[in-house]
């Protein structure tokens, strides 16, 4: 077996070290001794994306906030989704994440960051919910392994109920928040309806039609 091999790191802030490693073609970042997200397992990341566009996508100049640019996943499904007079914005926490986007994983980024209609921004999604005042069709969460956080426990305050509030506060009427997770968890099922918005739990295999099932929450804003 090809062993791995070590491309960089980064320190989170308030977190743990992340380390970007190879093996032949598949990239990995670790958080800890732990795989935080892999080039092998898109689909759940790219089904969010791809809900986000059936269910809004079609309004014109929609805006669309990403939290946590990760391999580009989510972003990609999204340019391949959205119409061209959407506006994606995608907030970043560690600077890292974006430097090897442009470099080591150019390959699986594409020409995604030269898009014209992305705007990302280096820094905690929470600082650009509250600081954007157009406010946005869709906020698509994917900042950690879940509500049960991972990689840095300042991330437990965008699963709180004041987190869910300031993300509620942030959508336009009819706007739509969705948030991955690595698995189940119905105290969060319970906190995010308790936010008076329409709540579904779906379900989206983590490599296409195979490999783990991971959650995403939709919460609808009437």
């Amino acid at each position: 077996m090809l062993p791995w091999v070590e491309l960089g790191r980064a320190r989170v802030p308030g977190g743990d070290e992340f380390r970007l490693m190879q093996r032949g073609d598949e990239f990995t970042i670790f958080a800890g001794t732990i795989g935080l997200m892999g080039s092998r397992q898109s689909g759940s990341e790219e089904v969010m994306a791809n809900v986000a566009a059936e269910r809004i996508g079609g309004r014109p100049k929609a805006r669309l906030l990403i939290g946590g640019l990760g391999m580009g996943f989510t972003l990609r499904a999204a340019l391949a989704a959205f119409r061209p007079d959407a506006e994606i914005v995608v907030a970043e926490l560690v600077p890292e994440i974006v430097t090897w986007a442009r470099g080591p994983l150019a390959g699986l980024h594409g020409a995604s960051l030269d898009d014209p209609r992305l705007t990302l921004k280096v820094g905690d999604v929470g600082n650009v919910m509250a600081a954007d005042a157009s406010r946005f069709d869709a906020i698509l969460l994917d900042v950690d392994n879940g509500p049960e956080g991972l990689s840095r426990p300042g991330n437990d305050r965008l699963y709180s109920a004041g987190g869910i509030g300031a993300a509620k506060s942030a959508l336009r009427p009819g706007g739509m928040l969705a948030i991955w997770s690595v698995a189940q968890d119905p105290k969060f099922t319970k906190r995010l309806s308790q936010s008076g918005m329409k709540v579904e739990e779906l379900k989206a295999r983590a490599h296409g039609g195979r490999g783990a099932r991971h959650v995403i929450w939709v919460a609808t804003k009437g």
